[in-house]
């Protein structure tokens, strides 16, 4: 008496599950591909008020930015990266996070309530809805 461990609808299933794994990562590579095409914007925000907005991709030569609230900051521009590089506030996560160079990438002092976000938009358009 032999025992088949799997039945043939686990070997369907088996398939099925294999199929949706090789479908989503090559989604998520996808869009990882297409995140990265298109205007890289720096956006700097102070007490919730926007302070200067900054198109990345056309930074030539490095800019540094002072920003004077309860605590004086420091935010160093480069071509297609931007950071916290000083300031006065006590545990200096900000400065700490580094450098941000990709869309969604997000650096906060929250003593100072500032705010370093790098929004864009993709040249790309995947669906169009009518």
């Amino acid at each position: 008496m032999s025992m088949n461990i799997l039945k043939k609808g686990d070997g369907i299933l088996l398939v099925i599950v294999t199929i949706t794994i090789i479908i989503s990562f090559t989604a998520v590579s996808i869009y990882k591909r297409n995140g990265s095409e298109g205007s890289k914007i720096a956006v700097i925000k102070t007490k919730n008020k926007e302070v200067k907005r900054i198109d990345l991709s056309s930074v030539t030569k490095p800019q540094k930015i002072q920003i004077s609230d309860e605590y004086n900051q420091v935010i160093l521009v480069e071509n297609d990266r931007i950071r916290f590089l000083e300031s006065d506030c006590s545990e200096k996560i900000c400065v700490n996070t580094g450098w941000l160079s990709q869309k969604g990438d997000v650096a906060v002092c929250i003593p100072n309530s500032t705010m370093i976000k790098i929004e864009g938009q993709s040249e790309k358009v995947d669906v169009i809805t009518h």
